[in-house]
């Protein structure tokens, strides 16, 4: 046999089980889904986009964001938005570094770094995620997700969410923004909908306003 058959013969034996394994890992690989979410409530019209995403051709690395934006019923109140978006790098399963930016009308924009972590289930979802700006303040938000639905029937599910956002100054430990958010109704396939309650702060005074209605959300794939 030549060298340039023994090359060959032995490239195939060896490059053969690497790429079926790489293969296997991008067919199982799978995103979780765009969360979106709309609320009417007392107060006014909310909506909220989650996403949790990775690269499939690099799934080390991923995109994290949420987006929360109000508007009030009353015309003389501003609109409320707030939003973060950053690059991922996975350390551990479940556990990530982010870097990237967060925007509100207070702050404006503002480079931001943190963790998320998270773990789903289909019944359980998970999300925690403390940053902190990378400013002279280095002011902190610390966001926080938890979603239950237990099966009812073959259809149905009950659908159950806490979700809570706290905002600080660690130097002169002032608040400055924070919310907390209750769901509670039912899951059918990707759509939940139910009742929904809104608990917000605003400020170091901690402002309060709240908010109940109605919501919907569904999951984008």
């Amino acid at each position: 046999m030549s060298k340039l058959n023994r090359s060959i013969l032995f490239f195939t034996l060896f490059s053969t089980p690497i790429i079926a394994q790489t293969e296997k890992e991008t067919k199982h690989f799978q995103n979780p889904p765009i969360i979106m979410e709309a609320m009417i409530g007392s107060r006014g019209v909310m909506h909220q986009l989650i996403v949790n995403k990775k690269f499939s051709s690099i799934p080390q690395l991923g995109f994290f964001s949420v987006t929360y934006g109000t508007a009030t019923w009353e015309k003389e109140i501003s609109p409320g938005i707030m939003t973060q978006a950053h690059l991922t790098y996975s350390l551990i399963k479940g556990l990530d570094v982010s870097l990237g930016m967060q925007y509100s009308p207070v702050n404006r924009f503002r480079p931001v770094a943190g963790l998320v972590y998270s773990y789903t289930t289909p019944k359980l979802l998970i999300v925690l995620n403390p940053k902190f700006d990378l400013v002279d303040d280095y002011a902190s938000q610390n966001l926080a997700i938890f979603e239950y639905k237990p099966k009812l029937n073959d259809n149905l599910n009950f659908y159950t969410r806490f979700q809570g956002l706290y905002g600080f100054v660690p130097e002169s430990g002032n608040h400055s923004r924070s919310y907390i958010m209750l769901r509670a109704g039912l899951n059918y396939k990707e759509f939940s909908f139910g009742a929904a309650s809104n608990f917000d702060w605003y400020g170091p005074r901690k402002q309060n306003e709240n908010s109940f209605g109605l919501f919907i959300n569904a999951l984008l794939f």
